[in-house]
């Protein structure tokens, strides 16, 4: 579906003051996702989230679509705590438009496999439909990349990427947003979440400058 440039336009621009205004943002976005407009390139990548099922293991609240609406929810409720709250709330809307193309059934489970990564690549590209201001989209593009590294660090799993983080991002953003991401699905503890952030938070700032880790490949 093709739509004028200025029609494109104006959908993002009440996009972004909702985000920035509303105290459940997810309201706004359900009723405009039924417009046709929501068809239109790039919105048709956030469209997808609605037919990508989740773990239910992982993810009772169902597809990606109804997972991003709680966390939208959730990171206006702690956008004043962000240094940068437009890119934060960008951020939280985008954060996994990398799983409709990486979601795929494995041994009986749904997996996402470097959806973080792939969603790096999306979110700059929908960015940059709309926006020249490249330190705004390189702000949203990192919290994308590295939200997934709260699970990472705290599970010193192989794929953290510490320096990676403190060298391309905040370590207090990529918390904040990873604790809406960590409430935004049912049935969590809050105290739980919040002591996963702390300790994601002190593994990062305890980790000295060139100690070895391992690479994933892009």
């Amino acid at each position: 579906m093709i739509l004028e440039k200025e029609t494109v336009k104006k959908l993002y621009s009440e996009i972004d003051l909702r985000l920035l205004r509303d105290e459940a943002p997810a309201e706004f976005l359900n009723s405009i996702s039924m417009l046709p407009e929501f068809k239109a390139f790039p919105f048709n990548m956030l469209l997808d989230l609605k037919k990508t099922e989740q773990s239910p293991v992982h993810h009772p609240e169902g597809n990606v679509w109804n997972h991003t609406m709680l966390v939208i929810n959730e990171a206006a409720k702690r956008r004043d705590q962000s240094a940068h709250p437009r890119a934060f709330m960008w951020a939280a809307l985008l954060h996994d438009i990398g799983k409709p193309s990486t979601t795929r059934e494995r041994k009986g489970r749904i997996t996402a496999y470097n959806h973080d990564v792939k969603g790096a690549a999306l979110s700059r590209e929908f960015l940059s439909v709309f926006e020249e201001d490249e330190d705004f989209i390189n702000r949203v593009v990192s919290l994308v990349r590295y939200h997934m590294q709260i699970l990472y660090v705290v599970k010193d799993m192989p794929f953290k990427d510490i320096a990676g983080i403190r060298g391309n991002s905040d370590v207090a953003e990529i918390a904040l947003l990873g604790l809406c991401d960590r409430l935004g699905r049912t049935g969590v503890h809050s105290d739980f979440e919040e002591e996963q952030i702390k300790m994601f938070i002190q593994k990062c700032n305890d980790y000295k400058e060139g100690e070895k880790q391992w690479q994933r490949p892009e």
